[in-house]
């Protein structure tokens, strides 16, 4: 076990205001890795102090500048690839192999995007007889969580940063190290000292601290609804701009045309990546009553395969959360087709990939978050009993449509309430605008739209 120590404020590491330390616990086996310190309300303000004596200075850097800066931090966390890959497989429990493509090259990905937007994106446009200025939107509080702890960091970081913001972090308590990682690479990659900076801690202290600061200009916050309605509402009492990427309860519509057997087997892996810890996880799969009963029996074989392939979920609290929704749903007259309540090891927070049958549109499992493995087949009559069922829900994240003719799919999918649906298994674009509709969220990340969030217009009339 390592106690590592101090907080990134103004471009080094200084002690922590008080004493305090969080316990960073590997879920595969419960043991204790290392401590972090739990940051205060002092702590966080000094990040505040840093961020808003840095900003003038970073805001006035010409926006070649900020891309040779944030490509030089894509190219160190190139070169540590392994070592965010290994450090994330110790405090998540996500199986390397997923840790290296996913939690590593996705954030690469992402930074490197955003060094080529900020060279090429124009920050002032005429209209009229105006000139238009795109702004940065001032100190940033970013709060992320740990499902996926650099990716997080690194959708609100690289746009606040390409933007001319300076920037605080508070990452989730459960996935500290990886976000002190990425402090290193920031500090390596040479980005002026105050620009960015983190600050460890639990989210009732240094969270609500860094939200309620009126050092902040902007709150971006990627977590549950509730804890995003409550940032909502401060911000709203201090009228500064805020960011929610929240929940997500998303449809996986496998209309009659489709290719039953690869929507059911690409359904059932995306609900079973990272044991089911994404917000925009297909996790009501809707299914045609013709076509029902195979497509049941195709999930449950599925899902069998990944027994031994999916990591434990977070912590104790959340195992404990997803085996309470599992018991709901057989309580509620679902029917379990695969895994179950029991925990499959005596170790680790490891929680059954598990498939539910006979599902209704009503049920518990059907509506709220369960955030895991758990996955709940529904069946409609026809097109518009789908789309009723797909859109009954609060969210509104993401969402997937097979058919076998993609302008079918597409059809349906544009009259989805949702921000983001994968038409016959379409891939993942880091460049494409991410959020949702409804209470999933507001605003958006990744890409033109994702840089758009951390800007502020200015119009001069001639």
């Amino acid at each position: 076990m390592k106690a590592y120590d101090g907080m990134y404020i103004g471009g080094a590491w200084r002690p922590a205001a008080g004493q305090d330390v969080i316990e960073v616990v590997n879920p595969v086996d419960e043991q204790v890795i290392g401590t972090v310190p739990a940051g205060t309300a002092q702590d966080v303000d000094t990040a505040v102090r840093a961020a808003r004596a840095a900003l003038p200075e970073w805001a006035a850097t010409p926006p070649a500048e900020r891309a040779a800066r944030l490509a030089a931090l894509r190219d160190v966390l190139v070169a540590r690839a392994d070592e965010i890959a290994e450090t994330v497989t110790a405090e998540l429990g996500s199986p390397l192999k997923f840790s290296q493509a996913v939690h590593a090259a996705v954030p690469i990905a992402v930074a490197g995007s955003y060094a080529e937007l900020a060279a090429t994106y124009a920050f002032e446009e005429k209209t009229g007889n105006s000139v238009v200025h795109h702004e940065p939107v001032g100190v940033v509080a970013a709060i992320t969580p740990w499902n996926y702890p650099l990716h997080q960091i690194v959708a609100k970081v690289a746009p606040a940063l390409a933007a001319g913001c300076t920037i605080v972090v508070k990452p989730a308590e459960d996935t500290p190290l990886v976000a002190r990682l990425f402090a290193d690479a920031v500090h390596e990659a040479g980005i002026p000292a105050g620009v960015f900076n983190l600050v460890t801690g639990l989210g009732p202290v240094a969270g609500q601290a860094l939200a309620e600061h009126p050092g902040v200009d902007l709150v971006s916050f990627t977590g549950s609804t509730v804890v995003g309605r409550h940032i909502a509402a401060i911000a709203a009492g201090q009228v500064k701009k805020v960011a929610l990427e929240l929940g997500g309860k998303s449809a996986n519509v496998i209309l009659p045309t489709a290719d039953l057997a690869k929507a059911v087997n690409v359904g059932v892996a995306n609900v079973m990546s990272n044991s089911g810890q994404t917000c925009s996880a297909w996790t009501r799969m809707l299914v045609h009553r013709d076509q029902y009963d195979e497509a049941v029996g195709l999930a449950a074989g599925a899902a069998a395969k990944y027994g031994e392939r999916i990591g434990p979920v977070v912590n104790a609290k959340q195992q404990a959360r997803v085996r309470g929704y599992i018991e709901k749903g057989v309580a509620e007259g679902a029917r379990l087709v695969a895994g179950g309540p029991e925990a499959p090891r005596e170790k680790g927070y490891f929680v059954s990939p598990t498939v539910f049958a006979d599902v209704t549109p009503d049920m518990t499992i059907a509506q709220e978050e369960i955030f895991g493995p758990v996955l709940s087949i529904l069946r409609y009559d026809d097109e518009e009993d789908a789309l009723r069922i797909a859109n009954g829900t609060v969210y509104g994240l993401a969402g997937a449509v097979w058919a076998g003719d993609e302008a079918e799919a597409v059809a349906f999918a544009r009259r989805m309430e949702t921000g983001q649906v994968d038409i016959n298994g379409g891939r993942f674009n880091p460049l494409a605008p991410f959020g949702g509709y409804k209470q999933s969220g507001v605003g958006r990340e990744l890409g033109v739209h994702g840089l758009a969030e951390y800007l502020q217009t200015k119009s001069l009339q001639f």
